[in-house]
């Protein structure tokens, strides 16, 4: 087992733990941990047995095994984008109805 492979094992120990501390503080909520926890897992998984990594990269025909996870990486990075852009549109949404009814019931106080 080779610097980077200790090193890529601690970094995902690291990652696991954080994500879990996190979670135990009530900082994030499940639903992201399980995502965050799933990379964490398979950051340990790669780093413990980089053969794996090898074999997927021969079974999906890519030849250098390091461009198969970057793309992985930036696949993955690009669909946490693009739902917390759903998220952060679907919030907006709710905060536009909530002041709408807020603002609807203030005129109901103010003129009986």
């Amino acid at each position: 087992m080779t610097g980077t492979h200790i090193f890529s094992i601690v970094v995902a120990i690291g990652s696991v733990v954080s994500m879990l501390e996190l979670l135990r503080r009530r900082q994030l909520k499940e639903k992201y941990a399980v995502l965050w926890l799933g990379v964490g897992i398979g950051m340990l998984v790669l780093g413990a047995f980089p053969v794996l990594l090898n074999k997927v990269a021969d079974a999906v025909g890519v030849k250098d095994p390091p461009n198969l996870l970057l793309f992985a990486a930036a696949l993955l990075l690009l669909l946490v984008c693009v739902h917390l852009s759903w998220e952060a549109s679907r919030l907006e949404e709710k905060t536009r109805t909530l002041a709408e009814e807020v603002a609807l019931l203030r005129q109901k106080i103010d003129n009986p």
